[in-house]
């Protein structure tokens, strides 16, 4: 080939790949030709999008018309702006979401009397600058956002010739003042609890930290139901890749509805098929607080008082906020008798029914014979005896919990004095296994943080025993314990500090040592700043005082 046809083959196929280049760049049209894309044309052309306000205030007013029909509590005000009525004007907003004495006195009587000679082109800024007495005013030129805005108890004000409509923050509705959580009672410490309200909620923690660092971030989650989810963190304290790692599985979820923050904890667990609980939750600001302070982060749902706590070791469910309230011996002795509580909640039924049936040895003889004399004339054996009593004893704990409280405590008390006697006197059961089963439901009291991980492990170490006895019980014990320490919650490992052992960690785990002996915070997660301020234990000397000499 010729070396001039070669250099034009070359050019020829250069302009083709620039025009192709050309025409990849501009969109076309709905005939195929190319139109022009200038991002200062999207600008200028505001209506091209179809979510865009109109400069037509009749066609915003229909368009929020059939967004929200048949909606039979929306409120549409119709009103002309300024003293010479020289401007229309229209609000949106839903009864029971705000405060209508607030719209008239803020928004509705400013504007109508307003004095300013109004030009059509400029009046949004001047009302917006000028005219409303509202804390919190905003700027919105879709139609999308304006709907969540009003959704979520904004007045929206709609003005002739403008494409942009103001968001008025004059939210009010009925709720539930703040007051102490029945979950989490206290004989000494703070009595309030979170509300269903989330900005509430969040003022509880900014009242409590007074402090720069206290971030909140926010984000709506649910397709049907927009719920506002708030992540709270102390900058400079949490582990920036917890909170990078819990945004981003908030933000991959995909659902209809957040209802509570129990939705929240079954899409962000890590272990979703675990009997143990890797995501905590509390009513109480004092204790997310001391939780944040610690490096952890917070998750707080609108709609709902529990606050969920990430991450969560299982240490922290034999921790109470009293504990850092009272003096440390007596808060260690408490926090042994939680240890105790949970291990014969868990283990007492299944120890019973292994050592009255294979194990009979270890029991003392006095002991044996009336155990025995106890078990003559009973049907079942004791693994049947113990399932038996246990899924009594479940069924009335829910129907107390189910019924009203006047109701449900009467249920509680009565059916198991009742049941329990009639079931002694029949020879269905014997003596000892009530007394267990007694036993084993007020220790379970105990730690209600756990009570769902004890009675399901209770029912499956029962099994275990009736068929294998001590090994089987201790077969059970070495599973869950395996499976607890393979466990982690946003990284930290779910057994830390004891698995793997931090000693410095370890002064508030069995025991509770005194304040100023825990400068670290917890090494399962920290990053940065992990050393509390040590306080200057020595009392200063007369005359030492600043300003004395």
């Amino acid at each position: 080939m010729p070396i001039t046809k070669l250099v034009d083959k070359i050019n020829k196929q250069k302009y083709k790949q620039k025009r192709r280049n050309q025409n990849s760049s501009e969109p076309a049209d709905s005939q195929g030709n190319t139109q022009p894309n200038s991002q200062a044309n999207a600008l200028a052309n505001p209506e091209d999008n179809p979510d865009s306000l109109s400069l037509n205030l009749e066609q915003n007013l229909q368009r929020i018309q059939s967004v929200f029909v048949e909606s039979s509590d929306l409120v549409i005000r119709k009103f002309k702006i300024g003293a010479n009525e020289s401007i229309n004007a229209f609000i949106v907003m839903f009864n029971g979401l705000i405060d209508e004495k607030s719209v008239s006195a803020d928004l509705i009587n400013p504007l109508m009397s307003l004095q300013h000679d109004l030009k059509k082109n400029n009046a949004i800024n001047i009302i917006r600058d000028s005219s409303l007495t509202v804390a919190v005013v905003k700027e919105s030129r879709t139609f999308g956002e304006i709907t969540n805005a009003v959704l979520s108890g904004d007045t929206a004000l709609f003005i002739e010739e403008s494409n942009i409509a103001l968001l008025a923050s004059l939210r009010g509705w009925e709720a539930r003042g703040v007051t102490e959580p029945k979950t989490e009672a206290v004989v000494r410490g703070p009595r309030e609890g979170f509300v269903e309200s989330l900005g509430t909620n969040m003022a509880l923690l900014r009242r409590k930290m007074r402090n720069p660092a206290l971030k909140f971030w926010e984000l709506q989650i649910g397709r049907q139901t927009k719920t506002s989810v708030c992540v709270a963190y102390l900058n400079g304290i949490a582990n920036d890749k917890i909170v990078a790692e819990v945004k981003n599985r908030l933000q991959r979820i995909d659902t209809d509805s957040i209802l509570e923050s129990g939705y929240i904890e079954s899409f962000i667990e890590d272990a979703p098929f675990s009997l143990f609980p890797t995501v905590g939750n509390s009513e109480k600001p004092d204790i997310v607080s001391a939780k944040l302070l610690e490096g952890r982060v917070a998750i707080l749902v609108d709609g709902t008082p529990f606050v969920l706590t990430v991450p969560y070791l299982f240490v922290e469910a034999f921790q109470s906020a009293e504990d850092y309230y009272t003096r440390p011996f007596y808060a260690t002795f408490i926090r042994s008798l939680r240890w105790l509580a949970f291990f014969l909640t868990t283990f007492t039924p299944a120890l019973y029914v292994a050592i009255t049936t294979f194990h009979q040895e270890f029991l003392p003889p006095a002991l044996l014979v009336s155990i025995a004399a106890a078990q003559e004339g009973t049907p079942f054996p004791s693994m049947v005896e113990a399932l038996l009593m246990q899924t009594i004893y479940e069924i009335l704990r829910e129907a107390g919990v189910r019924l009203p409280r006047p109701v449900g405590q009467a249920v509680s008390i009565v059916g198991a004095l009742v049941i329990g006697d009639a079931a002694v006197s029949s020879g269905l059961v014997g003596a000892p296994m009530v007394v267990v089963t007694a036993l084993t439901a007020i220790s379970s009291f105990v730690i209600s943080s756990l009570t769902d991980v004890s009675t399901l492990a209770r029912f499956i170490l029962i099994i275990l025993a009736g068929f294998s006895g001590l090994y089987g019980v201790m077969l059970g014990f070495i599973a869950f314990l395996i499976h607890q320490v393979s466990l982690r919650s946003l990284g930290a490992p779910y057994m830390s500090p004891l698995a793997p052992s931090t000693f410095s960690d370890l002064k508030d785990v069995f025991i509770r040592s005194p304040l100023w002996m825990m400068l670290t915070r917890p090494r399962a997660f920290w990053e940065k700043d992990s050393n509390r301020k040590k306080p200057n234990l020595m009392p200063t000397p007369p005359g030492d005082q600043k300003g004395e000499k």
